[in-house]
């Protein structure tokens, strides 16, 4: 129901902006630009969900080898003492408990390509004990609002980028990254906790988010001082030997259990290819709205609102430039990365609204594009506070990534 109201607003606010540059400024051009922009951005809708066709079908192949294997089950069992405490609706030993903890091991390691066919699995997964098809379930909305929090351990695009663009440090942004995604993923799980009134002062609870400190320690002791292209290589490597490691212990392991693992393939494989083409529709929806919002000037006129406010208050405002980075990363991934190049392009990768944009572009997740294609997936209408709570992560990322920037790189 939220992503209906934000979509029907961001059409009416764009034509009335539209509308009123043309009568006001003579703005020939603003409709056929609009236009435009949304059948491009329908194109590229259809292009994104084409394009996850191959992924997924190889990954949904692999999930049903471990599936059938029991492998998937292992790992539910393993992390039943924290999922119990944070999504009480999943059974004990549940697949989904399994999925769910692959698609954040993947996304920390920032391997984009393995953590959304795994996430929808996890998703589908969720959606069979949902006794509400329609409806976002408890499980559901908190597994999507920890995943559009974007707990990413390793910004390793972030990171190639500025080194594309003469950054003398390019790693310099991985700490204040990481911590910048460990406090929105907090926001978001706190959040939902709010609204589920889920006590999250419980030992496995607090012993993961322990683990998960030590586990950022220890990146920061092992991968600080490398130069950036070494560090790029060492974290393809553990993304690498982690990713073929877990293909091959599926494989080996179904093996074992004289599963014909081919065949289990192909049945996963199936639902792979239909779960991409499904998704189409929810996906284009959500672009070409975020697409005439943006054609149109809105989210200019946002920023500089925000602008002029801190400079009432009297605060630095050196941040706003970098600013258009965090709005629109909540809208696409995409424009984000565009503009957080712009930023470095115009004012220089190791400028302080440089690097502000590469640790909001590494700490803040795509929360409209995940809604639309997760809930999508399985067919869910009804999200609930689902959006609410992912933009509440978003907010605290920016707002945190803001203050990290200052403490980290000071205007001198």
């Amino acid at each position: 129901m939220a992503l209906n109201y934000v979509w029907i607003a961001f059409f009416l606010i764009s034509f009335i902006v539209a509308l009123a540059k043309l009568i006001f400024l003579g703005d020939t051009t603003i409709f056929p630009a609009v236009v435009n922009g949304m059948f491009d951005s329908a194109k590229t809708g259809a292009e994104i969900s084409l394009g996850l066709i191959g992924i997924m079908t190889f990954w949904l192949g692999i999930m049903k080898i471990g599936e059938k294997a029991g492998m998937i089950g292992l790992f539910a069992k393993a992390v039943n003492p924290f999922f119990s405490k944070l999504f009480p609706e999943i059974p004990k030993n549940h697949p989904a408990s399994g999925s769910i903890i692959m698609n954040f091991s993947a996304n920390m390691l920032g391997l984009d390509n393995a953590a959304t066919p795994l996430g929808l699995k996890a998703m589908k997964e969720l959606q069979e004990i949902n006794p509400e098809k329609e409806v976002a379930s408890n499980s559901m909305i908190m597994f999507l609002v920890l995943n559009t929090a974007g707990l990413a351990l390793i910004p390793t695009s972030v990171i190639a980028l500025r080194l594309a663009n003469g950054a003398a440090n390019p790693a310099d942004i991985f700490i204040p990254s990481l911590i910048g995604t460990f406090i929105s993923f907090l926001a978001g799980m706190i959040a939902v906790a709010v609204y589920q009134k889920i006590n999250l002062f419980k030992l496995p609870v607090l012993v993961f988010l322990g683990i998960f400190v030590g586990l950022m320690l220890l990146l920061y002791f092992s991968l600080n001082g490398l130069p950036p292209d070494q560090m790029e290589i060492y974290t393809g490597l553990i993304g690498g030997v982690i990713i073929f490691s877990i293909i091959t212990l599926f494989v080996a392991y179904g093996a074992a259990k004289k599963i014909n693992v081919y065949d289990a393939f192909i049945e996963g494989a199936k639902e792979g290819f239909s779960t991409a083409v499904m998704i189409i529709p929810f996906l284009i929806a959500i672009l070409v709205a975020i697409s005439a919002f943006r054609t149109t000037g809105c989210l200019d006129y946002i920023i500089n609102g925000i602008a002029s406010a801190a400079a009432a208050f009297g605060l630095d405002t050196s941040f706003v430039p970098a600013l258009p980075v965090g709005l629109m990363k909540t809208l696409s991934g995409g424009g984000a990365r565009g503009l957080m190049v712009d930023v470095m392009k115009t004012y220089g990768a190791d400028s302080f609204q440089g690097r502000l944009a590469s640790i909001i572009q590494g700490s803040t997740e795509t929360t409209f594009y995940v809604l639309a294609v997760y809930f999508g997936s399985v067919g869910i209408s009804k999200t609930r506070y689902a959006l609410v709570c992912g933009l509440i992560a978003d907010f605290v990322g920016v707002i945190a990534a803001i203050l990290l920037a200052y403490i980290f790189f000071p205007i001198k």
